[in-house]
């Protein structure tokens, strides 16, 4: 293979390879303003809807291991008998956890899995609820021993209750303190606030100081929905973003933890369709999120928001969490007070969405583009098809020149051979033979790989736009076979038995796509690639690498498989065609000489037969 067709070769697959790379860098948004809402928490405390049988006073019940020495925190008074509540909004079903007053589940009514809502808490064991808190920096003080239930309205549900200290005769000391936790919901907003009361008995700072911080809330320990196996990072993942100083960050665990101690807007944790962002007042938190695994979850991730000391005997922090789907429709509404039922605005919740590229205008413009064909035909898998052949209209011009380059490099095969086989022994020689060729016959042999860098935007966003769409979650596209655009697909299922890299289910799509990427490798190389001297080069990038590309995509979303398979089928198509009518060409200018000679040969023949 000379030197250009290598040439030609390694960059095309330096393209593919540094698509993959860089479709997940991101650039940092603009610098944006957050305006916390003027919304005050209550201040009453509601009494429990319901007398509560009185049970033995819970004084040996402690927020620690260490509840015989000084310092220690205990729950004081008479346990509440309920274990449980509910509330209910227009997209929520959540069930409330008494015991540490926190989330134990939250269900989206208007986003199903298999018909079933999605559940975005994803416990590891019945106690590991979302949002609660514990004292001090660590989570080994908890504070989940029985709360009262107040139902202030429809949307409001509130948990109280008195901890007390242990002093040093190892009895707990007469001045005790109130931690009451608000959650409000609005009627259709993903966003809630939680406001937290601390309350002392006395006059007094608030007696929590555990090496400068009086508390910590989790969101632990996963975002739902559930998985069985450990997110690959390209078509299942959990991410973490920061918003500091007006920039987004993506924070990135080491050693399972990530801390910020500086000022910071919100926090995410971001799936593939769904987020939880907390924004927490302007106190100076200190953040940690962090990852690791259990036995029923293999990956955890947590956001643990810390308090610093009160300096005060009654302090009221408010947090506010956004969870639910990463939709740029529904972060939006907090820009702007009269789009949400809180009065927030400019909170710049859609800068968590990881949907933001170097091409995501690109991405923008092609998913409103994929919205008008749906608006037409109602099947995403056939929207996915008319905007393939629309992006293989739109590149037209670009592609055919690359097609008739690579045509003509197989029509000049002949006389590239003859060069290579005259000067055999002197490569110098045979270069400027071939530069001299390509030059008289006005042909670029890289001409069939730089187009390709001009679609390389279209192949990023695309990448990045069927890999994560919100919209193609649940799509179906053939019932029966493709019911899922946003999963990969499956025909058969042949557990318990797994092979290594595929796992225990055969899927259709990926098989068509590398049998179509072969054939367009087939139609589209050079003619040279097929001598004898090259061969073995030939089959590795005509087989081994769509094979490369089988087990990397094995598991990719069927509507990004279908969009490369369909997309190989039209390159086939155009190919051929641009074959067929430059060998036309190239037949025509051989045959118009003898045509002629032929034609004046017939001429004279009619004349003379005239004569007679």
């Amino acid at each position: 293979m000379d030197k250009n067709t290598v040439l030609a070769v390694v960059f095309s697959v330096l393209i593919i390879i540094a698509g993959f790379a860089i479709q997940a860098i991101f650039f940092a948004p603009d610098p944006v303003q957050e305006i916390i809402s003027p919304n005050q928490p209550p201040t009453t405390v509601e009494q429990p809807t319901a007398k509560v049988p009185e049970l033995p006073v819970s004084s040996s019940i402690a927020a620690s291991n260490l509840t015989d020495k000084e310092g220690s925190i205990v729950a004081v008074g008479r346990d509440p008998s309920v274990r449980e509540a509910s509330l209910e909004t227009e997209v929520f079903d959540i069930i409330f956890d008494a015991d540490n007053a926190s989330i134990a589940s939250m269900k989206m009514k208007n986003h199903l899995d298999e018909g079933i809502p999605v559940e975005l808490i994803f416990r590891d064991t019945p106690e590991d609820s979302a949002f609660k808190l514990y004292f001090g920096y660590d989570t080994e003080t908890r504070s989940d021993y029985g709360y009262y239930v107040s139902r202030p309205d429809n949307y409001t549900i509130r948990f109280t209750r008195d901890f007390g200290i242990i002093g040093k005769d190892g009895t707990i000391m007469p001045e005790t303190f109130s931690l009451e936790k608000t959650f409000v919901f609005s009627e259709t907003d993903y966003l809630f606030e939680l406001y937290i009361e601390i309350k002392n008995s006395v006059n007094e700072v608030i007696p929590l100081n555990f090496n400068g911080f009086s508390y910590t809330l989790a969101f632990e320990p996963q975002i739902g929905p559930e998985f069985f196996e450990a997110p690959d990072g390209r078509y299942k993942y959990r991410k973490f973003y920061t918003l500091q100083d007006g920039k987004k960050k993506e924070a990135k665990p080491k050693n399972n933890e990530y801390i910020v101690d500086s000022l910071f807007s919100w926090a995410a944790l971001t799936g593939k369709y769904f987020t939880v962002i907390g924004i927490p007042d302007t106190a100076d938190y200190t953040l940690r999120l962090s990852t690791g695994s259990t036995d029923t979850i293999p990956l955890t991730s947590s956001m643990k928001f810390s308090r610093p000391v009160m300096n005060s005997s009654l302090n009221t922090d408010v947090f506010r969490f956004y969870i639910g789907p990463q939709q740029k429709q529904q972060l939006s509404l907090y820009n702007d007070a009269e789009d949400n039922g809180f009065g927030l605005r400019d909170l710049q919740l859609e800068k968590a969405m990881d949907s933001s590229s170097w091409f995501g205008w690109l991405e923008t413009i092609l998913k409103w583009l994929l919205s008008i064909f749906y608006s037409m035909i109602p099947n995403y898998g056939i929207a996915i098809i008319l905007l393939t052949i629309l992006i293989k209209v739109v590149l037209f011009p670009i592609t055919r020149k690359s097609y008739q380059s690579t045509a003509k490099m197989q029509e000049l095969n002949p006389k590239i051979q003859e060069i290579k086989e005259k000067y055999k022994d002197n490569s110098a020689k045979m270069n400027q033979e071939m530069s001299a060729l390509y030059k008289r016959e006005k042909v670029n042999p890289m001409g069939g790989c730089l187009p390709m860098l001009l679609q390389f935007p279209i192949f990023i966003a695309l990448y990045g736009l069927l890999n994560k769409h919100f919209e193609l979650r649940g799509a179906v596209f053939i019932p029966g076979w493709i019911s899922d655009l946003s999963s990969p697909e499956t025909i058969w299922n042949f557990s318990p038995v797994t092979i290594p890299f595929i796992g225990n289910d055969l899927r259709l799509l990926p098989i068509l796509y590398v049998a179509t990427m072969v054939f367009s490798m087939k139609v589209s190389q050079s003619a040279a690639s097929s001598t004898s001297s090259n061969a073995n080069m030939t089959k590795i990038f005509t087989y081994v690498m769509p094979i490369m590309f089988f087990f990397i995509l094995y598991n990719a979303p069927s509507g990004l498989i279908l969009y490369w398979t369909v997309m190989n089928i039209f390159t086939v198509l155009q190919q051929q065609i641009t074959n067929r009518i430059q060998h036309n060409k190239a037949e025509g200018k051989r045959e118009t000489p003898k045509f002629k000679i032929v034609n004046k040969f017939n001429k004279s023949q009619k004349k003379k037969n005239i004569k007679r």
